[in-house]
């Protein structure tokens, strides 16, 4: 079972910028990482992954605006958001797959329980 503790999220207005960190119990290297974030009234949707060869992947709704990272050393996933819109307010969530590789599309094994994000106008 793997433990997986968001924070970072809070309040900004329209422009600016967050930075989303994910703590894991075990070693992130094993796994597919991804972020994933819900709105209300909407289907949880996928934003980035990053495999085990330090790939990444990004939507497009979120890209050159956001980007997905991670730090071996501490077992750490970020996502840092920039040029942040009303749109993008959602509860966030980090998940890892079992699969290391082929993380678009993969099953999310391990959740986190989500942070949230308010995007002010």
């Amino acid at each position: 079972q793997v433990h997986l503790v968001e924070s970072g999220g809070g309040s900004v207005q329209a422009g600016g910028s967050l930075r989303l960190s994910c703590t894991a119990s075990e070693d992130i290297q094993k796994f597919c990482m991804g972020w994933f974030r819900q709105s209300p009234g909407k289907e949880r949707e996928g934003i980035a992954t990053i495999d085990s060869a330090h790939k990444t992947t990004t939507v497009d709704s979120v890209k050159g605006r956001f980007t997905i990272s991670k730090d071996l050393a501490t077992d750490t996933l970020y996502l840092e958001m920039g040029s942040l819109k009303t749109e993008d307010t959602a509860v966030y969530y980090c998940a890892a797959s079992l699969s290391r590789w082929h993380c678009v599309g993969a099953d999310y094994d391990y959740w986190g329980q989500g942070t949230q994000v308010t995007v002010s106008s």
